[in-house]
């Protein structure tokens, strides 16, 4: 899946590092990532200006704070209908005859601002609807600072056919860990990566033990506050599956050299092993404004993007092996991610039909991989490699989800039988 001449994320090659204040589009703004990254751009209005800003729609007063305190030219939402009442909260924002911002709207909307002047794009939309916006981005010559790991995992050779080597800054905490170790060697040194994962809500808990926990006890996230489908993803670890995929995409890195290991407190983010035996590890409390910081500030540090250790208090920090049969989501991830071409499309597409499924109440926990596991294991790889098209990923993606959609509604009817 690897021929290109560099990694896509390399902090030894920087793209556009520009000096000065940085012209930011914020993607996905009322998000997790996106609310985050606004107040990190608040605190700092000497580094950063937001231009634009998108969100799906569903919280449009929001979007209208947002855009009046930080000023900016353009806001978009997904939902068409959606546009009386970002308007009027648009009015209920600015002042008696202040001037409104430029509303866009409709599925392109975002894509369209990823294409927009700016100097970084930060893509924090969730799920694979954020690869058009991605691909506009790198394309347009922008700085793409991505949160939205799906759009790299489903279309992997597209990305890479389009950027230019420094031009993708990771802001997952764990690949934005790595980048930063990664930033102590030459690509020839390292001998591994080490992806850490906090192991979730049911760390520790047999296949059998997670047959019947509930919603709520899936969203109870013991270290980090998100979405409910990334929440969901880290429960069942699809989340570290889909982060092994995008490591190995990132940094030109085989998938047996990308190990996968438990550690619940979440201070050590992911770590190098280099040739000689060294191990180095980015650690800092939980909190992804750091990660953020890097993504729209590098090669230039944010000072104070996030809180740092108090070294006074006693703190202890554990490691463990992951458990592959309770969690069989990595190592599906690991097929999936080998096959290329459709494959990872299929497998995150079926995942979050599942997820739906689950936090609606018609899919069992142990349902969510099962179904994944079905819908993978039916599909071919018919497109690989540079033959992939997004119409290749639009067509895999549809029948992925229509086919765990069947089998979801299969599993529930059976159930209730």
């Amino acid at each position: 899946m690897s021929d290109s001449p560099a990694p896509l994320a390399d902090p030894h090659l920087i793209f556009d590092a520009a000096e000065g204040r940085r012209d930011l589009v914020i993607l996905g703004s009322t998000g997790s990532i996106g609310t985050q990254a606004i107040d990190l751009v608040l605190r700092n209005p000497d580094r950063f200006r937001v231009t634009a800003l998108s969100a799906a729609g569903g919280r449009v007063a929001l979007l209208a704070e947002q855009a009046r305190r930080l000023r900016v030219r353009t806001v978009a939402v997904a939902a068409e209908d959606k546009v009386p009442a970002l308007r009027e909260a648009l009015r209920a924002e600015y002042g008696a005859g202040e001037p409104l911002p430029e509303i866009l709207a409709g599925p392109d909307a975002a894509t369209q601002l990823a294409a927009g002047d700016c100097h970084t794009v930060l893509n924090g939309i969730t799920g694979s609807i954020g690869l058009a916006p991605t691909l506009a981005a790198l394309k347009a010559g922008r700085t793409l600072a991505l949160a939205n790991k799906e759009s790299l995992i489903v279309g992997g050779p597209l990305v890479k056919a389009l950027a230019a080597p420094g031009q993708i800054i990771p802001v997952d905490s764990e690949h934005a860990a790595l980048f930063q170790a990664l930033a102590s060697g030459t690509r020839a040194d390292v001998r591994k990566l080490v992806v850490t994962a906090s192991g979730g809500p049911f760390r520790g808990r047999t296949r059998s033990e997670l047959a019947d926990v509930t919603r709520e006890q899936a969203l109870a996230h013991p270290t980090w506050a998100m979405g409910p489908v990334i929440t969901i993803n880290s429960a069942t670890l699809v989340n570290k599956g889909l982060e092994v995929i995008e490591a190995h995409l990132l940094y030109d890195i085989p998938f047996d050299r990308i190990e996968v290991v438990v550690h619940p407190q979440s201070y050590v983010h992911s770590m190098v092993e280099f040739t000689d035996g060294s191990t180095l590890a980015q650690a800092t409390p939980p909190d992804m404004r750091g990660p953020i910081a890097i993504g729209l500030g590098w090669p230039q540090r944010v000072p104070d993007a996030a809180p740092a250790f108090d070294w006074s208090k006693a703190s202890s920090w554990e490691f463990f092996p992951l458990d592959t049969e309770a969690f069989p989501s990595v190592g599906l991830a690991r097929h999936v991610g080998t096959l290329g071409g459709t494959a990872p499309a299929v497998f995150n597409a079926a995942n979050e039909e599942c997820v739906d499924a689950f936090l609606a109440g018609r899919l069992p926990f142990n349902g969510i991989m099962d179904t994944v596991t079905a819908v993978v294991a039916e599909h071919g790889t018919p497109a690989t490699g540079t033959s992939l098209t997004v119409a290749d990923v639009l067509e895999a993606e549809t029948w992925a989800r229509a086919r765990a959609q069947e089998l979801s509604a299969k599993a529930t009817a059976e159930a209730r039988a």
